[in-house]
């Protein structure tokens, strides 16, 4: 059986007036450290709401380990409504604003167009954060052009990206997440093969 091969291809999408009723995932601004507390209340309103965390095992200076959840991507939570909703939940007291495209072109006078996620990206980002034990960053900027690998072994089959040998000898799965930037993630060079 071959495994699934989830792709990140898909244009930057931007929020459009003749997609007024259409759900998508936006992305909401809201202060540090009430990422979890924002997305809970939303939910209780019946929001389709997630929050890019990572349980992590951790040892405290005892020696003892705990679990953790960890945030992947501050300040940020990821909401899927319609735009009619969006407008309703930036007058929330504890949604500060949503991520707009700043790349994207507006008119004169008015605002740039808003980012909207594909749920494709969604998927991956959910894929990833839940299914290796190793720690997953994101990263903003370009990065210089790697191999593109897929992987065939481990939590993570199915996942193709590029593949950037660091100096220290390990080696990143880098996964273009288009407008939100990079997932990386420490990877075994035994469980990548290069793409054809």
């Amino acid at each position: 059986m071959q495994p699934t091969t989830y792709r990140t291809s898909a244009p930057k999408t931007t929020v459009s007036d003749d997609a007024v009723g259409v759900p998508r995932w936006y992305v909401a601004i809201v202060n540090h450290n009430s990422e979890i507390k924002s997305a809970e209340r939303l939910q209780a309103l019946g929001y389709d709401v997630y929050v890019a965390s990572q349980i992590q095992l951790r040892q405290r200076a005892n020696g003892r380990k705990v679990k953790v959840n960890r945030l992947v991507i501050p300040s940020k939570i990821f909401i899927r409504c319609t735009e009619a909703e969006r407008r309703k939940i930036v007058t929330l007291p504890y949604i500060n604003r949503f991520m707009t495209n700043i790349a994207g072109s507006a008119a004169p006078g008015m605002h740039k167009p808003l980012v909207v996620i594909p749920p494709h990206e969604i998927y991956i980002l959910r894929f990833m954060l839940g299914h290796t034990d190793r720690p997953v960053s994101i990263c903003q900027g370009a990065f210089r052009k790697g191999e593109r690998i897929r992987v065939v072994r481990g939590n993570l089959t199915g996942l193709t990206g590029e593949v950037y040998s660091d100096p220290d000898g390990t080696h990143q799965l880098t996964i273009s997440l288009d407008i939100l930037g990079y997932a990386t993630v420490e990877i075994d060079p035994s469980d990548i093969e290069r793409e054809n």
